[in-house]
């Protein structure tokens, strides 16, 4: 997952894109917001909505979306009409609308865009009108809702409700089990089966060959990385690792994952923030090519299949439960 508010310019963009397709990647995400978050406003910053169109006009093969639009950001009616015509565009690429909320308005916009239907969208008793091949983006796409966040009281309630995935941002494999379980609730309380959801986690990535690489990449961390800018240079890693980031060679990462697929994640979206590494990418691809990787699957890919992502992805029994080609359960890959 690209964080597109640290820095990310036309030419990054493109640079990734074309190393994505390349590798055979299956999928792109990218990030949602107007500004850094780290406090650097000097940083370019392109909005996600155009560059995902753009994406869409340039590339051929992956998938690709946001991980997550902040549904405040935008009128959920709006927000829906922007995601059918990026996927008509792409000719059916685009992965879900990923959306998020926070608070009370949040929530409550969050739950109306997960009420948008074929024929007509309704906000606040206001008709808005979409077009015939916008009304069939809608209704094609409806059932690829993916909600991010782990708010336990609301949000897991509207992923229990509307969701076809849910991305977590929790901080270990332990606390995700807590979600989950509070998530697994809700499921009963509504009367639906936890197992129709897709789970997903997003998290950091520190990817180098060995350690001499390891170190550079916290020397780059350090410089670049708000969080650890205080941090001595040789706990950098430690520290990344303490945030629940995964941090390794690339059969470091691939035992790692193990520990998210015991916890019960399908798939892994990678925070990438080195728009110029773009060698760490084909790393994060082959992360457990050395006795973890599953069958590969370079051949024809169904666009509405999940394939190889930017971050890896757990198998368990995603062959069963989602029809995914070429992955077998008890493996991770990317």
């Amino acid at each position: 997952m690209i964080e597109g508010q640290e820095g990310l310019t036309w030419e990054r963009w493109f640079r990734i894109a074309d190393r994505v397709e390349a590798l055979g990647l299956d999928s792109l995400w990218r990030s949602d917001h107007f500004v850094s978050l780290m406090g650097h406003p000097e940083r370019p910053a392109l909005e996600a909505w155009v560059s995902l169109t753009a994406l869409a006009a340039r590339t051929k093969q992956m998938r690709f979306g946001p991980l997550v639009s902040p549904i405040t950001f935008r009128h959920p009616a709006l927000l829906a009409r922007m995601a059918a015509g990026v996927d008509l565009l792409s000719d059916g690429r685009l992965v879900h609308r990923g959306v998020g909320g926070t608070g009370g308005v949040g929530h409550a916009m969050l739950d109306q865009l997960a009420h948008v239907v074929a024929d007509e969208v309704f906000l606040g008793g206001v008709e808005v009108a979409v077009d015939v091949s916008e009304r069939r983006q809608i209704e094609n796409n409806r059932a690829h809702l993916l909600i991010g966040g782990d708010g336990e009281k609301r949000l897991l309630r509207i992923v229990a409700e509307h969701a076809d995935e849910w991305n977590s941002h929790a901080a270990g494999p332990d606390l995700y089990r807590t979600k989950r379980a509070k998530l697994e609730e809700h499921c009963r309380a509504v009367g639906r089966n936890p197992e129709e959801i897709r789970r997903s986690w997003m998290g950091g990535l520190v990817i180098a060959e060995d350690a001499r690489g390891l170190d550079e990449r916290a020397r780059w961390f350090k410089a670049f990385y708000t969080a650890v800018t205080d941090v001595d240079e040789r706990s950098v890693l430690t520290e990344l690792r303490a945030r629940s980031w995964v941090v390794g060679t690339p059969e470091q990462v691939g035992e790692q994952l193990q520990a998210w697929q015991a916890a019960g994640v399908d798939r892994v979206m990678f925070q990438y923030y080195d728009l110029e590494d773009l060698d760490g990418l084909e790393l994060a691809e082959n992360d457990h090519g050395r006795g973890h990787r599953s069958v590969a699957s370079h051949g024809r890919r169904d666009r509405r299949r999940p394939g190889r992502a930017i971050g890896g992805q757990c198998g368990r029994d995603n062959q069963r439960r989602h029809g995914v080609d070429g992955r077998q359960p008890g493996h991770i890959r990317v």
